[in-house]
């Protein structure tokens, strides 16, 4: 930072100040003093110029009122800004506090405890509250409304300064003897605090300020000391919190009458007087919160007693004897311009980290990034550099253990949009970083790294990660400031080299792309050989640099010192005369130049001689050093080339970091840009080109070249366009030459300087319509061209209307209006687009339609099918894919979609032999996954029903035998036969076709069975498919009728069961036979069934016991034999073997007429189905 006293301020009648406070809100300044003085001052910037803003507009007074009601000298004042008041007390302890009404300031309320004086007053971060400590140990808190809070009487003790927290949660007390005690905000004692800094210290001391940050906008890095304690005698404490046991120690070695923190929180203003002089020195101290010494202001006058900080922090008050001094404060901001965009950093309070804005300012565009702990901007070119202190969470890849240090460092490349490029880790603190086209070197105290980057213009992101894995030998050097390098690449990057100390430590180092100039706290300065660094040469001054800066030839070398003075340094001898002439006079001796309060400085990137600064708030602009008139700004120089000069001004960025405005890049030009226009425009061509002779430069040629054509004076255009060397300017004057009509020239001219419309004009004037239409086709303004074509009298060429029409589609598609683009695709039959717009606009009936009126084999069919497959519609994938011949891929589809029947169907009709290995392994793959009911449906969809069966077959035994769901059990028997039902009737079906019109259906039925019984290896499954269900029927039909008393019935359904001993566990059925036959009371078919029981081999004998005493209990109470005539044991035969049974009652059916099922073929007694819906055994519907 840089600061320069800019105002003063007298107060009238001589009357002392004792203190001053500014608002940093609203920007009023109070001021008290001797004899009740207390004034109110605003400073205001008053001007028309929009270009004059921030410090470098005139400020005057806008307010200067004097408030009357102290009657003693006023000793403190303090603001609350959110509620507009001051408040202020006297040496008589009287306390006002002052509102704002119509623009002046009135009484509001007064207090007076008539005891003792008011030390110190502070409001809390939000303004509700406000603590008053008073000499005698009395402590008010009160609220903004004026009701007292709580009020505590501190015995014994003389209080001398308060200071909220933050938070407001901790009030810290001064006292008089310079302890410092810790209370809750209800006024509780906590602890006393540990001042460390006195260590050491003898005599009386007292606390000469302290100030603690509230954070409002934000911190400069995280865990950022923000509380400061100071004491009269230069010994100064900075801490994290109230209780931090490691603080920042400074000793300022001043006597201090007063600190401030400014707005952010970056920088603490310590003011007083320099110990040890003979003549007492005013001066202000700055310091970092880490406890840098940044600047010294030097104050004239006799006792200074208050400090003060503007709200954005660009300027401070200082009240000295009876003046208020304003200094001029020009930040070190965290910034950088490259190619069109200014990058700047600033702290939001809400976020640890900084934000970081890419500003384009061409196209007005932001790009925001947020970096922890950011370090510095370097811009150079199109890139810049990020320097940040690396994260706890990064990977120290190449730290340095040895070196016991690791404090890790990043430099970051990005391009101009904030997109990373590469990063290196390096141990070394990058407390000074410069860049050139291809290097980027980064020094701390005692050494400078080097490392040559790479932008990868061709590379993709992997190769990019490649590239910058593999540290290049050669890359990347160290060197200490004290080595001589010689320039011959040495062996490994070795970061131990770095932390040897120096005793002359490096303080600035700027570069070009052939010299590295560093330079050293004894003024000593160190320039380098670039790429292959090597010492030549080493020149002492007897100042220390703050600043340096090269010119584009590496001739001239500018060095700002510590205090803002402008020197120059001769690096290469000149010649005595360029010319020929012999003047010396022309480039000025650098030896004899000097400028004071410079703050910033650049030299044309195009002239050796050129170079503009900034001194206060003027910028000069300097040829050969003699300078032109001065312009007021207080912007930052971004850019000096072509005779313009960019620059920016961050202080009115700042003030709204997230909206910067155009109007904050100044663009001025130089004399002699400005003069040469001037001759052009009053005088004319010839005497411009000779003034322009004789001060050449590209620009101006051009300018001249451009005037030239304006007036068709192709001649000096064209030797001008050869003077600035730009060839398609001498193309464009050739071409010009060989066009007859004057009109046209013009016109042509009017395109090459950008107007467009001028030159539509002039073309359609001339009835070149054609003209007028290629000149928008080259802007691509397709809109224009359809009018053009429409406008037109006579036909139009269809193809070029054809391709406006696409080319205004494709803007609307770009811009994702499908809707839009669809109508101008249509006109311009661009079936392509047309099926993307369809898609995207999800109109599946469009594309359908689309597909069909495309002819056959057409290129778009498979992407239009592509289309359908991912929305799952197989229809019409399978046409499209057909319409273009491609069977193959629509197979693939219905296969991907789950459409087996159809991928089979199409497989085979078009002959396809891989469709069930396909099937095979899919159904497999299924199975392995335990899924075997969906390769059942797999296989059923695919027509496979066989396959299908025998599977499901396997399901239902694999059921059968958990013996738990009998009823689930049939369900699936029902399935594999109505499986295997299915599998017949295709035969059937598949022979019947075949045999069409050939012979008799007889034939054809014999036919399908013959092939049908080669065809089944498993024949017991095809012929008997529906034993399983009618066994678990029976068997859960038997269960029923048992349960519903039907003992008869239920017996005799259990007696069908003996017939399906293969199916259901003989146990099972003879239990439930022994059951039902003895609730029958028939005895002999019970004793039948315990004999069958009995004799089982698969019973253990304790089983088998248990059956035997059983029989003995029932059989000796009942005879074997059945009591009924019921013993209907074997069923009768028919005269066609044995006669079918009821699956309704399970009855034999012995009657002629019967009721017989269309699927499963079972019978049942014609009033006994009546009463039902469906079929009891393979439940089709009976309508």
């Amino acid at each position: 930072m840089f600061i320069y006293l800019s105002k003063k301020i007298a107060i009238p009648n001589n009357i002392r100040l004792k203190c001053v406070s500014w608002n940093k809100d609203q920007g009023f300044i109070a001021c008290g003093g001797d004899e009740g003085l207390l004034k109110v001052l605003k400073l205001e910037t008053q001007t028309d110029d929009a270009k004059l803003k921030g410090l470098a507009a005139p400020s005057n007074l806008s307010m200067n009122q004097t408030l009357e009601g102290h009657s003693g000298a006023v000793q403190v004042v303090t603001w609350n800004e959110q509620y507009q008041k001051l408040t202020t007390s006297d040496q008589n302890g009287l306390i006002i506090v002052w509102m704002l009404y119509k623009g002046c300031w009135y009484e509001e309320m007064i207090n007076n405890r008539n005891k003792s004086v008011v030390r110190s007053m502070s409001w809390n971060a939000d303004g509700q509250k406000i603590c008053i400590v008073y000499e005698d140990g009395a402590v008010i808190v009160g609220s903004v409304d004026g009701n007292r809070i709580w009020g505590k009487e501190l015995k014994g003790i003389q209080l001398a300064h308060v200071a909220w927290s933050p938070d407001s949660k901790i009030l810290l007390f001064g006292m008089a003897n310079g302890e410092i005690h810790i209370y809750d905000n209800q006024g509780n004692f906590i602890m006393k605090m540990t001042v460390s800094c006195l260590h050491n210290v003898t005599g009386a001391i007292s606390i000469a300020g302290i100030h603690w940050y509230a954070g409002s906008e934000g911190y400069v890095e995280p865990d950022c000391p923000c509380l400061a304690i100071c004491f009269d005698n230069g010994r100064c404490q900075v801490m994290r919190y109230e209780s931090d046991e490691s603080p920042v120690f400074i000793d300022t070695q001043m006597n201090v009458a007063s600190i401030q923190w400014n707005q952010c929180g970056s920088v603490l203003a310590v003011a007083g007087s320099l110990r040890g002089m003979e003549k007492e020195v005013n001066v202000v101290q700055f310091y970092t919160p880490f406890g840098e010494h940044l600047r010294t202001l030097k104050v004239p006058g006799k006792q200074m007693t208050e400090v003060a900080w503007e709200g954005g922090g660009l300027r401070i008050g200082l009240a000295v004897d009876s003046y208020i001094y304003f200094a001029n404060i020009r930040p070190d901001y965290k910034w950088g311009y490259c190619s069109n965009t200014v990058v700047y950093a600033y702290t939001k309070p809400d976020r640890l980290e900084y934000c970081v804005v890419f500003w384009d300012t061409k196209n007005n565009e932001k790009f925001v990034k947020y970096v922890k702990s950011l370090m510095s901007i370097t811009t150079s070119g199109d890139f810049c550099i990020l320097a940040t202190k690396a994260d706890d969470t990064h990977p120290q890849e190449d730290a340095d253990v040895e070196s016991g240090n690791n404090a890790m460092y990043v430099l970051v490349l990005c391009n101009s949009i904030g997109t990373p490029l590469d990063s290196k880790y390096i141990d070394i603190d990058p407390l000074f970083v410069t860049m050139t086209k291809t290097h980027v070197i980064a020094a701390s105290k005692e050494a400078f790294y080097t490392w040559q980057y790479r932008v990868a213009k061709k590379l993709t992101a992997m190769e990019i990660n490649q590239v910058s894995r593999t540290r290049k030998e050669g890359r990347e050097r160290v060197y200490h400031i004290d080595d001589s390098p010689s320039g011959t690449t040495e062996g490994p990057l070795d970061f131990a080299k770095a932390f040897t100390a120096t005793r002359d430590p490096i303080c600035c180092i700027t570069a070009t792309d052939k010299t590295l100039i560093v330079g050293r706290e004894s003024g000593t300065i160190h320039k380098y050989s670039l790429p292959n660094v090597a010492l030549v040469q080493k020149y002492s001054l007897n100042y220390r640099a703050y600043q340096l800066s090269l010119n584009c030839t590496s001739s001239r070398l500018a060095i700002i010192d510590i205090s803002g003075v402008l020197t120059f340094l001769d690096l290469e001898v000149r010649s005595s005369s360029d010319d020929g002439s012999g003047s010396q006079a022309g480039t000025g001796d650098p030896s004899k130049f000097e400028r004071k309060d410079v703050w910033d400085m650049l030299w044309a990137n195009d002239n050796p001689d050129l170079f503009a600064m900034m001194e206060k708030t003027r910028m000069y602009v300097f040829r050969n050093l003699d300078p032109e008139e001065p312009i007021q700004t207080s912007g930052y120089i971004c850019n000096f080339e072509d005779l313009e000069i960019k620059s920016v001004l961050l202080d009115e960025i700042m003030k709204d970091p997230e909206r910067p405005n155009k109007d904050y890049l100044i663009n001025f030009e130089i004399r002699s840009l400005r003069d040469s226009r001037a001759l052009i425009e009053k005088v004319g061509i010839e005497d411009a080109s000779q003034f322009i002779e004789d001060n050449p430069h590209p620009r101006l040629w051009r300018l001249l070249a451009e005037a030239a054509l304006q007036k068709l004076d192709l001649k000096t255009a064209e030797q001008a366009f050869v003077r600035c060397k730009d060839y398609q300017g001498i193309e464009f004057v050739k071409s010009l030459g060989n066009l007859q009509s004057e009109a046209m020239k013009q016109a042509e001219v009017a395109a090459y300087f950008g107007r467009f419309e001028e030159a539509e004009r002039m073309y359609l004037d001339m009835d070149r319509r054609d003209l007028a239409i290629s000149l928008r086709i080259k802007l691509g303004d397709w809109f224009r061209v359809l009018q053009l074509l429409k406008t037109g009298s006579g036909d139009c060429d269809d193809a070029l209307l054809e391709q406006a029409y696409n080319a205004i589609g494709d803007y609307f598609a770009d811009r994702q209006k499908w809707v839009n683009a669809v109508q101008y695709y249509l006109q311009g039959r661009n079936q392509e687009r047309l099926a993307e717009c369809y898609y995207m606009l999800e109109d599946y009936d469009g594309l359908e339609r689309l597909a069909s009126s495309l002819p056959e084999n057409h290129k778009l069919l498979p992407d239009i099918g592509q289309m359908f497959v991912t929305v799952g519609m197989c229809e019409q994938t399978v046409n499209a894919y057909l319409k273009c011949n491609q069977p193959k891929a629509a197979v693939d589809a219905c296969v991907h979609l789950n459409q087996w029947n159809k991928a089979v169907e199409l497989a085979k009709n078009h002959n396809m032999k891989e469709i069930n290995s396909l099937l095979a392994k899919y159904a497999s793959h299924l199975l392995e996954k335990n899924k075997p009911l969906e390769a059942v449906e797999l296989y059923r969809k695919a027509h496979h029903f066989l396959e299908a069966a025998k599977l499901m077959f396997k399901i239902a035994d694999e059921e059968a035998k958990r013996r738990t769901r009998p009823l689930r059990v049939k369900k699936l028997y029902v399935l594999a036969a109505l499986l295997v039902e299915n599998y017949h009737s295709q035969v059937k079906t598949s022979q019947h076709n075949k045999a069409k019109g050939k012979t008799s259906e007889a034939t054809s039925a014999l036919a399908g069975l013959l092939e049908e019984d080669a065809t089944s290896s498993d024949n017991r499954m095809v012929d008997s498919a529906w034993r399983g269900a009618e066994a678990y029927h029976f068997f859960l039909l038997a269960q029923r009728q048992l349960y519903e008393g039907y003992m008869v019935k239920a017996m005799k359904t259990a007696l069908h069961l003996r017939d399906y001993e293969d199916i259901i566990p003989v146990v099972e059925i003879y239990s439930l036979l022994a059951i039902c036959s003895s609730a029958n009371r028939a005895f002999s078919t019970c004793s039948r069934a315990f004999i069958k029981l009995e004799s089982l081999e698969s019973l253990s004998p304790e089983q088998r016991q248990l059956y035997e005493d059983l029989a003995l209990e029932i059989f000796t109470k009942h005879s074997p034999k059945n009591n009924h005539m019921s013993g209907l044991d074997n069923a009768p035969e028919g005269a066609e073997g044995k006669l079918p049974t009821c699956i309704v009652t399970g009855w034999t059916i012995s009657e002629y007429q019967f009721w017989m099922c269309s699927v499963c073929k079972h019978c049942a007694l014609e009033n006994e189905i009546g009463s039902h819906n469906f079929c009891p055994l393979c439940h089709s519907s009976l309508a």
